[in-house]
């Protein structure tokens, strides 16, 4: 299968959005309750790290998918992160 540039970015875009946006909902609840009774501590800090690292490699090849979907991803995993530091126990 040979696919053009703007076809293999087209699928960057469409993974970016998919991940990203499945994730808004964990993220509103969390929000919403300030109950992470359910999420590790451990988990969620080498997630957000992860992500972080996903979005650098993002800006130095500088890929907007990448860029795009790992930022927001980032902003979120960090407001839950720090909503388990803040309110470890509900």
């Amino acid at each position: 299968m040979i696919l053009e540039p703007h076809q293999i970015e087209l699928i960057g875009y469409a993974a970016a959005f998919l991940t990203t946006f499945a994730f808004i909902p964990q993220a509103v609840q969390s929000w919403r309750t300030r109950d992470l009774s359910g999420v590790s501590l451990g988990m969620y800090s080498l997630f957000t790290f992860g992500v972080g690292l996903w979005l650098v490699y993002g800006l130095i090849i500088e890929k907007w998918p990448l860029i795009l979907a790992n930022a927001i991803t980032f902003a979120l995993a960090l407001s839950i992160l720090v909503l388990k530091l803040r309110y470890p126990r509900k």
